[in-house]
């Protein structure tokens, strides 16, 4: 990846502007920040650019004040066992350039994580002192793309967004009409793209295994359920038992309870995929049953979303796929979720389904879980979620994408806490 421009900052202000899909975005330290907090990359994999093992028992407290970026860690490196400060940078570089070479503020340092690969095997803290360092791309589960959209459609749900939802009302319908559909296909192929360099890295039973625990883990447990999916295959868990559920939740841990409903509670859904798969051990192979059923009805799927759900009796082929995939372990909106947010890419990426007809089933379908701001948005332009309009995933994903596109615009982004990936 290409550098196109950097900037400096203290408390997790370092910006790399990276190229992507749709031109440039940003990459903030702080994104990377949160990667470590969550260990939301393939932590058994985690090795020293001087090939030592790194296991984490702790990731330390995440300071966002002066020194280092996390205090306190537990770290075994190789076969010693360290307790200090970690300090995170996009190149290792910026360890110099940021003035930490000369800071006694940074004595207690024993791990520099970085994010772009270096050669260098040790930094040079003060004095002299060696400091063993750790790249972070090559563990990343998905591409750093992917990462920084989703921080920012978790920054978007704590930003007051009537206001551009109030913009964009002000346009001809059929203009509104045009801009969500415009950002919805865009939100698409990108979904297309994070699903074939998934398949790439583990494939296609991998990831329809990573990313059916990754949906099951809702908005705030998505990094321990993927560390669950690297623990054990699919296939284990068509046997599972109350031992392999005991160890995926210490595999998992940290978990995150708070604000969490009870009925998503992680243990509940770590049984749920248990169940799903006992109950549909072939799951995975039935997601062909999906791809030629789409691509037979793709003619009729077309045109006016309302009229194109009647048409292919949306709601009974939901009802069958429930069954065929999940032995009805799952239903509801996260059932919506799996099938938008996971399967539909997943079938076009390994080729099994056509794009276009890929595009017109997920465009109809329903939109899962949909934050408050967005079904109010969908509401007031009147364009879902009124007489004759009903909610469906195209409109909803054309206004999240139309609202982080103006966020981007403004250079409001900045980071916050989750909201479900959508």
């Amino acid at each position: 990846m290409a550098e196109l421009t950097r900037d400096g900052a203290r408390g997790g202000g370092a910006v790399e502007e990276i190229p992507g899909l749709y031109g440039p975005f940003t990459f903030p330290e702080k994104v990377l920040q949160r990667i470590w907090h969550e260990r939301a990359f393939d932590v058994p994999l985690a090795r020293l650019v001087d090939g030592r093992k790194v296991t984490i028992r702790y990731a330390g407290r995440w300071n966002q004040l002066g020194g280092p970026d996390f205090k306190g860690a537990r770290l075994v490196l190789g076969e010693d066992e360290v307790e200090g400060d970690v300090e995170l940078h996009l190149r290792a570089e910026d360890w110099v350039a940021h003035g930490h070479a000369m800071d006694p503020a940074y004595d207690c340092v024993v791990l520099h994580v970085v994010l772009f690969p270096t050669g260098r095997p040790m930094t040079a803290g003060r004095g002299g002192r060696e400091i063993p360092t750790l790249a972070l791309l090559p563990l990343l589960w998905h591409d750093l793309e992917e990462y920084a959209a989703e921080e920012a459609v978790a920054v978007l749900a704590n930003r007051p967004a009537r206001r551009w939802v109030v913009e964009l009302g002000h346009l001809p319908e059929e203009e509104i009409n045009a801009r969500l559909d415009q950002e919805a296909r865009r939100r698409w192929r990108q979904k297309v793209r994070y699903a074939e360099q998934r398949i790439a890295k583990l494939g296609w039973v991998g990831a329809c295994h990573h990313a059916a625990l990754e949906v099951l883990g809702y908005r705030f447990n998505r990094a321990p359920m993927l560390r669950v999916a690297g623990a054990w295959p699919v296939e284990r868990w068509r046997e599972a038992d109350a031992t392999l559920l005991a160890e995926a939740w210490a595999v998992g841990e940290p978990w995150s309870l708070l604000g969490v409903r009870p009925a998503n509670a992680p243990r509940l859904r770590l049984q749920q995929y248990a169940a799903w798969n006992q109950a549909r051990p072939g799951w995975v192979t039935g997601l062909a049953v999906v791809a030629r059923q789409c691509a037979a009805g793709v003619q009729a799927a077309a045109g006016d979303i309302a009229a194109a759900r009647r048409r292919v009796k949306l709601a009974q082929w939901r009802g069958e796929w429930r069954t065929v995939l999940t032995g009805d372990e799952v239903g509801g909106a996260r059932f919506d979720h799996l099938l938008g947010d996971g399967w539909l890419p997943l079938l076009v990426a390994a080729g099994q389904l056509d794009e276009a007809a890929g595009w017109v089933w997920w465009r109809i379908g329903y939109p899962g879980d949909l934050p408050d701001y967005l079904g109010q948005g969908l509401k007031e332009l009147g364009v879902a979620g009124v007489p004759g309009r009903p909610k469906e995933m195209g409109p909803a994903q054309g206004l999240l994408g139309w609202l982080l596109a103006q966020e981007s615009r403004q250079g409001e982004a900045t980071v916050g806490e989750g909201l479900d990936k959508n």
